[in-house]
């Protein structure tokens, strides 16, 4: 038995049989060395299973994350993205509702909110304004990118009239999301 008190095979055994006590090696012959013990290979053994666990917590977590990026499905179309989008910051001034119609990369919901702050402020401080649009149509497009236009328009009850051109970047994941403004 390897490592026990009796020498391996294949050594002479003392006449009689029997080994002395604290020394079953014959003089001349070397003791063997203890057999080493492999926590070597168990601790890397652990490390890498422990290290792959992590990663595939880390992916599956990130899988969940990502997938839940966009609040909703998109719109069928880019123009139907803008008109919703117009619709929530101008007409309804949600800033929650306009979030969820910007793509996952410009979802800034501070950014948006002072946005609809901004609007807020402009109705306070003119006598009733309107917000109205005309039907956005698309410029360019792409299977993945369209750029959307259309002329804002505001009217207060004074008859004040100011107009501005919103040019749109709208872009395809799940569905047609709000990108850019300019």
């Amino acid at each position: 038995m390897p490592g026990g008190p009796y020498p391996p095979a294949g050594y002479p055994a003392p006449a009689g049989g029997a080994y002395p006590p604290g020394g079953p090696f014959p003089p001349g012959y070397p003791a063997p060395a203890p057999p080493r013990k492999k926590r070597g290979l168990l601790i890397a053994s652990i490390i890498v299973v422990v290290a792959l666990l992590l990663c595939a917590g880390g992916g599956t977590a990130a899988f969940f994350l990502l997938r839940g990026a966009d609040p909703g499905e998109g719109a069928d179309e880019p123009t139907t993205a803008v008109q919703e989008f117009l619709t929530a910051v101008y007409q309804d001034r949600n800033a929650g509702r306009a979030t969820n119609l910007v793509c996952s990369s410009s979802r800034d919901r501070e950014k948006i909110a002072a946005k609809v702050a901004e609007v807020e402020k402009y109705v306070a401080e003119y006598d009733t304004p309107r917000f109205r649009w005309t039907a956005p149509a698309v410029a360019d497009r792409t299977d993945e990118r369209a750029t959307v236009t259309t002329k804002l328009t505001v009217t207060t009850a004074d008859e004040k009239v100011a107009d501005q051109e919103l040019r749109f970047t709208v872009i395809r994941e799940t569905g047609w999301w709000v990108c850019e403004v300019g």
